[in-house]
């Protein structure tokens, strides 16, 4: 459950007239995960060569690459129906994927066409507008022999620079917003003299369309054109629609079979062979190892050789080994709901084979203290109903996670909300009504609640998050002391496993008696303060100071030989970690008070003033408490990920675990059974 699952590292072998079925047995297994052959590793070895088929599959899967392009289809994104696999592979036999090829190239082609066309409309258009500014027919801009002539915009205006031009006339409207437009007809001796010139105003040529008669009267013709070009664009791009419902899923699950295929037929590519044999190295679960020993020897019988070369440990003395083999994949090990924490720990890596997995550490406290921050009932249901809503729907796994810290998060919210702080939307259950707040027992007429409902609640009221204040920032600074003591007891579990019980004290043992002594030493300081100077101090307090002292000072010296100077310098880092967790209770008070000010707004202040104030108050409710809802996910949502990633997991976590990835199909559009992968 904390660790990675273990791994054995097995060799599997035989000739080479066995290799193609051997591929299609550990392919359907889908269980080992291979080591890569490099050449020169084994002599008289090298890596093979790809199986046959895997040219004509590359090539099917370049013409599949391309109608997902042409069809706007996202491979990752798109929601088609499951196909069953025999369907898929009659789809993409060879003359069926060229005819559908064809007919989406077709219509692709078409709509290109005519997309082009519609930009060279638009652009006509465009120019035709500017033309019509001048008094000049379109027929008139071309056809001379001995002039040349400029047509364009301009920034400003030319027509000083213009004037000095000889043998030439211009035509020209400008206005200061929009620019000018510019037509020049000079000698073509001059021709380069008018550019210069033009270029200075950020001149920029016009193509005349090659039409006769004034602009403005081609103008209506040409968008007539537009009009129609874009009617046949609209059908085309619908043709193109109608294309993808029709071969969407034969396309999407067509590049995942074709994906699988290839990845099939490049096994032995990176495996060692010979001219008469083959060797597999990889790593399979320790579970799955009779599974697929089994599965080759009821394939095979002996004729294909299997053998368990080790079932690693997660000490480093076991990992000196060639490169190669020296490092198992990880693959996670977690329960039902260790599984929803595994994707917000792998944002930050994924764990190493031979370190604790903290996603069922995660599972607790993430939304534990999320929980707590939020504490109010009437904010968890929101919370608990989007949370469950999104578990049950949401595909991408960024929505998957903040629906389970929603939900695990709101239950929390709720327990605590109702047992620990007893209020809901900021008002609490049990009290009288005061000059500045109101609770459910005065709003609802209560007298007084049965004992058994105030028998569940803490003392019997709840507690107050604006008065009682001091219990509260207490209460956190504890909880802080377990969270970090929690992940000093994972760095000493981690390294033990790997280099054993020394290192492990002198790494990480040290720093849990550094913690543990400032703890003591710390409390024992703030008796002394809290003490407000009287004097004697009491003898517990010097028995705590003097203990948390030399606890302190046996940790720094077991870890002088590790760390050296640092062991000295990290001590007030220790008590900032813990004091950091004091914004569980901050959080808390913020949106007690925000709370608060609203509902005094609201209930004591608008809602007496008639019908208009109970409007104007129903107004403020609602808007107040949505937007301090809305800071909730922010703030509680924030600073509970950043307890778990920056106090407690950048003290034992390291990761820069390799995936688990096992030769075998992996299929997400496809029904398959057993036999068909």
């Amino acid at each position: 459950m904390f660790l990675p699952e273990s791994m054995s590292r097995v060799v599997i072998a035989g000739t080479k007239s066995h290799f193609a079925e051997v591929t299609d047995t550990l392919y359907e297994l889908n269980a080992i995960h291979l080591i890569d052959h490099s050449n020169g590793s084994d002599d008289g070895f090298e890596i093979g060569k790809p199986h046959h088929y895997l040219t004509d599959v590359s090539q099917k899967l370049l013409v599949l690459k391309a109608m997902e392009k042409d069809l706007g289809i996202d491979p990752t994104k798109a929601e088609v129906k499951p196909m069953p696999i025999r369907s898929v592979d009659a789809e993409i036999s060879p003359g069926r994927i060229e005819s559908i090829r064809a007919e989406v190239a077709a219509a692709v082609d078409e709509r290109n066409k005519i997309a082009q066309c519609v930009s060279s409309l638009k652009s006509q258009i465009s120019c035709l507008s500017r033309l019509a500014l001048l008094p000049i027919k379109l027929d008139l801009y071309g056809g001379y022999k001995n002039i040349t002539v400029f047509v364009g915009n301009v920034r400003a205006d030319p027509s000083k620079a213009l004037d000095t031009l000889e043998n030439s006339e211009y035509f020209i409207s400008f206005n200061e917003k929009d620019g000018g437009v510019v037509a020049l007809f000079v000698d073509n001796k001059i021709k380069d003299k008018a550019s210069i010139t033009l270029s200075e105003f950020g001149y920029s040529e016009i193509v005349v369309p090659k039409i006769k008669g004034n602009p403005a009267d081609a103008v209506p013709i040409i968008q007539k054109e537009l009009t129609e070009a874009q009617l046949d664009l609209t059908k085309s791009e619908e043709k193109i629609s109608n294309l993808c419902k029709k071969y969407g899923s034969i396309v999407v699950a067509g590049d995942e079979r074709l994906t699988n295929i290839a990845r099939k037929g490049e096994l032995p590519m990176r495996v060692a062979t010979s001219e008469y044999s083959f060797v597999v190295d990889g790593w399979i679960p320790a579970s799955k190892v009779e599974l697929v020993k089994s599965g080759l020897r009821n394939a095979f019988g002996s004729t294909v050789y299997f053998e368990v070369q080790e079932t690693r440990g997660r000490s480093v003395e076991e990992e000196k080994t060639e490169p190669r083999f020296k490092t198992p994949p990880s693959r996670w090990k977690n329960g039902s709901y260790g599984k929803h924490f595994e994707y917000p720990v792998s944002l930050l890596s994924l764990p190493r084979y031979n370190e604790v997995d903290p996603s069922l550490i995660i599972g607790f406290f993430l939304p534990l203290f999320f929980g707590f921050m939020v504490g109010d009932l009437g904010y968890a249901i929101p919370f608990i109903a989007l949370g469950a809503y999104g578990l049950k729907h949401a595909k991408s796994k960024d929505f998957q996670a903040i629906s389970t810290v929603f939900f695990f998060g709101g239950i929390w919210a709720a327990i605590f909300g109702f047992f620990f702080f007893s209020e809901m939307i900021g008002i609490h259950f049990v009290g009288q009504a005061t000059n500045t707040e109101v609770t459910w027992q005065s709003l609802l007429g209560i007298e007084s609640y049965p004992s058994w409902f105030t028998g569940i609640l803490i003392g019997g009221h709840g507690i107050s998050k604006l008065e009682e204040v001091t219990f509260l920032l207490k209460l956190s600074v504890y909880v802080g002391i377990v969270h970090l003591f929690l992940a000093y007891v994972l760095k000493f579990c981690n390294v033990k496993m790997r280099s054993g019980f020394k290192e492990a004290y002198l790494e990480a043992g040290s720093w849990m008696v550094v913690f543990v002594g400032m703890v003591i030493f710390c409390y024992a300081v703030t008796r002394i303060i809290f003490a407000k100077g009287d004097l004697p101090v009491e003898r517990s307090t010097m028995i705590l100071l003097g203990a948390g002292g030399t606890i302190l000072i046996i940790g720094v010296a077991s870890c002088w030989p590790k760390e050296g100077i640092l062991a000295v310098l990290e001590l007030p880092g220790i008590v900032g970690n813990i004091l950091s967790y004091a914004r569980l209770t901050a959080i808390g008070m913020s949106k007690a008070g925000m709370a608060l000010a609203f509902n005094y707004i609201s209930i004591l202040m608008l809602a007496p003033k008639g019908i208009g104030g109970i409007i104007a108050a129903c107004v403020v409710f609602l808007i107040g408490h949505v937007m301090i809802w809305l800071l909730a996910i922010i703030s509680a949502g924030l600073h509970s990920l950043r307890l778990q990633y920056v106090e407690m997991m950048n003290k034992f976590f390291t990761g820069g675990g390799t995936e688990y990835r096992p030769f075998g199909a992996e299929y997400k559009h496809i029904e398959t059974t057993k036999t068909e992968v």
